[in-house]
């Protein structure tokens, strides 16, 4: 599991004081009025900054950050994207997963045949969609959903699901 989890995307300056916009990365972008601080990763590695004002403007996030006055010494975080550590990530209702702990998980179906790996994961908005690939580049939709997904082993890699009839199209 990572240590770290991507909460935004810079992607522009915002004014003259070195405000950063960023792209929310996460299902509540409230959640930004509760971080003191993030973490900005760049090539160079991780940067602690503390947050000293928060707003909000059009679907992004305008972030003033500490030690960052000027917009050239803004211009510098774009593209980078603000983490946070997982002791300060937000907390999750049980049998809820982050998408960073889901994708690279291994899909076993109900003979506890290899299906394939997660991908991806498509937000779809009534319930997320698991992309899972094979070794032959198969890719299979799975629903994440309490019918189709038994059992998420995170820690294990290991995610297990009993296939719908029809999902498959060999079962056509």
């Amino acid at each position: 599991m990572h240590e770290y989890l991507q909460v935004g995307k810079i992607v522009n300056t915002h004014g003259v004081k070195g405000e950063v916009k960023l792209i929310p990365l996460t299902d509540d972008p409230a959640r930004f009025d509760d971080l003191e601080w993030v973490f900005i990763e760049n090539s160079d590695g991780m940067t602690r900054y503390s947050i000293q004002s928060v707003k909000y403007f059009k679907g992004m996030v305008i972030i003033k950050l500490s030690g960052v006055d000027d917009p050239e010494t803004a211009a510098k975080l774009k593209d980078c994207f603000a983490l946070v550590d997982r002791e300060n990530a937000v907390r999750l209702p049980e049998d809820t997963f982050f998408i960073c702990d889901i994708i690279g998980c291994s899909v076993y179906d109900e003979n506890k045949s290899l299906l394939g790996q997660v991908r991806d994961v498509l937000q779809t908005g009534s319930n997320d969609v698991y992309v899972v690939r094979d070794e032959s580049d198969r890719e299979i939709l799975i629903p994440a959903l309490k019918s189709v997904v038994r059992e998420v082993l995170p820690e294990q890699k290991r995610i297990e699901v009993i296939i719908p009839k029809g999902l498959l199209d060999d079962e056509i």
